[in-house]
């Protein structure tokens, strides 16, 4: 699902450009009747973020529900004033904006884009208790709150849209191993089957603490005593790498260079 809903948000994100552009060519007089349609648009959107997949899907899917109620309510109000448009766009803003910025504090760590999402979440919550003041309640300040609307979702839908094409480009044979890692990996797993189907009580028990726990606990043990074997009796790591016969200098006899030394041959006695 998550491979095939990155070109929907990706669509989103054109329309809401395509939204925006618009909305600021508007007359004054029209501006009420399409905060209803924009309001429903970003409902639809919310509802493609839930079929994604995603961890938060149920979030997308509660917003989606919450945003075609606020836009059913702009579309049946009869009242030719900006109060009820200006007050539903900001809550419509506030809440998306809450929405972003909780979803990138908790994705900070799994998404390098959380930052450009909290700064649209911070932004679109300013804009959207702007929108809920007495200082929005006229046509031109409408305009820009459908605009900047328009806008932010845009920018929200491409980048998310993009990330999901990220993730679903991703080669499905990234983790496969090489031959000889899944021939050791096929024997590691089959000596845990053999070591689980062996029965416990008449395992020897080999130091204070017990048998092993499991398999991996007795590679482990084997191990050790192995290394602590190879150490008594004086072999190291290095002993693997020989020096060459022909490399080994020949045994001197100290006797016979001490009778051929200098100070031997000088002294008095």
């Amino acid at each position: 699902m998550r491979d095939s809903m990155w070109g929907f948000l990706m669509f989103a994100g054109v329309a809401w450009l395509a939204i925006a552009w618009s909305v600021l060519r508007l007359e004054p007089v029209g501006v009420a009747e399409v905060a209803g349609p924009v309001v429903l648009f970003g409902a639809l959107c919310e509802g493609v973020r839930a079929l994604a997949g995603t961890r938060t899907w149920w979030l997308n899917a509660g917003m989606a529900g919450l945003f075609t109620v606020t836009g059913v309510v702009l579309l049946l109000d009869p009242g030719s004033s900006y109060a009820t448009p200006a007050s539903l766009v900001g809550w419509f803003l506030m809440v998306r904006g809450a929405l972003d910025i909780a979803v990138s504090t908790m994705n900070r760590g799994t998404d390098r884009t959380w930052g450009l999402m909290m700064a649209l979440g911070v932004t679109q919550a300013g804009l959207g208790f702007y929108a809920a003041g007495p200082l929005a309640r006229a046509a031109d300040p409408m305009i820009l709150l459908l605009g900047g609307l328009g806008l932010l979702r845009a920018v929200a839908d491409l980048v998310t849209a993009l990330r999901l094409r990220e993730v679903s480009g991703v080669r499905h044979d990234v983790l496969q191993l090489s031959p000889e890692r899944e021939a050791g990996v096929v024997g590691y797993s089959a000596g845990r089957e053999d070591f689980d189907a062996t029965p416990q009580a008449g395992r020897a028990r080999h130091r204070a603490g017990g048998a092993p726990k499991d398999f991996h606990d007795e590679v482990l043990r084997t191990t050790a005593d192995l290394d602590l074997m190879l150490a008594q009796a004086g072999v190291s790591a290095t002993a693997a790498h020989h020096t060459p016969e022909n490399d080994i200098p020949d045994a001197v006899d100290e006797e016979d260079d001490y009778l051929r030394s200098p100070t031997r041959r000088s002294s008095p006695s």
